[in-house]
């Protein structure tokens, strides 16, 4: 396996109470796999994203890349974060190659990388720019060359297209299946956007509410590219809301109940 999640558990110590973002969660990425996570808000996705990218660690449980525990970050896993994370005082070339950098890579190699990273994401003719001339579509391009750029066999995509208008996150998406499609990397997504992981997945990881645990994990067996309009993308879109509405249903009447304990504790007092 690829990627190895065996009983992750993420508590965060915050007195008063101790808070449980993720429990005992496993499963497997295979090699070129594109895995998308979907679940409630607030049930740990991006937590568990950071913990496979070397981020962050787990409280118990281990997380293991092609065998190896992954206790840091790792130069074959790479990330593309929602708010872009881009080096303000470098221009788009040097955030591309930034991490080519750190490795040591010399100036012509990294620079000739880059260059042909960034005309396969489209923005050949933009390298001299600095991030604040840059469109949100256009900084999340420079974001995903920058995670290529390390020849990674990992790509974690945390919310990539989230913080950009639904027109230009439709072509990225496109563009990253391509790029899934010609490297067979192994991508993970994680998403609030059910269509885009049905588009994009090969199989779908469901989270239940905080804490978050392994609800189901969901196999897209449709032919890509995919149109959300077929009867198969419309039935698989149907069973995974309808997973994810019996989640917040369950926080719903959780939160109910723990008002009505609080209440009755406030009778209890009074009727002391």
């Amino acid at each position: 396996m690829h990627v190895d999640l065996s009983n992750v558990s993420k508590v965060y110590p915050d007195p008063p109470e101790v808070v449980t973002a993720l429990s005992n969660i496993s499963f497997q990425v295979n090699e070129g796999e594109f895995l998308c996570i979907v679940g409630p808000s607030g049930c740990g996705k991006s937590t568990l994203l950071r913990m496979i990218a070397g981020l962050d660690q787990p409280t118990s449980g281990e997380i293991r890349f092609k065998g190896d525990l992954v206790t840091a970050p790792h130069e074959k896993i790479s990330m593309v974060f929602q708010s872009f994370a881009l080096l303000p005082w470098r221009t788009v070339l040097g955030n591309v190659e930034f991490g080519l950098e750190v490795q040591g890579c010399p100036k012509d190699e990294r620079v000739s990388t880059s260059l042909d990273l960034l005309e396969m994401v489209g923005l050949k003719g933009s390298e001299n720019l600095f991030p604040r001339q840059l469109s949100g579509g256009m900084k999340q391009r420079v974001g995903i060359a920058r995670a290529l750029a390390i020849d990674p066999e990992v790509v974690l995509m945390d919310e990539a297209f989230s913080a950009i208008d639904e027109f230009t996150a439709e072509a990225l998406r496109a563009e990253v299946a391509e790029i899934h499609a010609q490297t067979q990397k192994t991508f993970l997504l994680v998403t609030h956007n059910l269509p885009e992981a049905i588009e994009l997945a090969d199989r779908i990881l469901v989270l239940s509410a905080r804490p978050g645990k392994v609800k189901s994990i969901v196999p897209v067996e449709i032919k890509k590219p995919r149109k959300p309009t077929t009867d198969d993308f419309v039935s698989i879109h149907r069973d995974i809301f309808a997973l994810l509405q019996s989640e917040l249903e369950n926080t719903i009447m959780r939160r109910r109940l723990s008002e009505l304990k609080e209440l009755q504790g406030l009778r209890d007092i009074e009727a002391r």
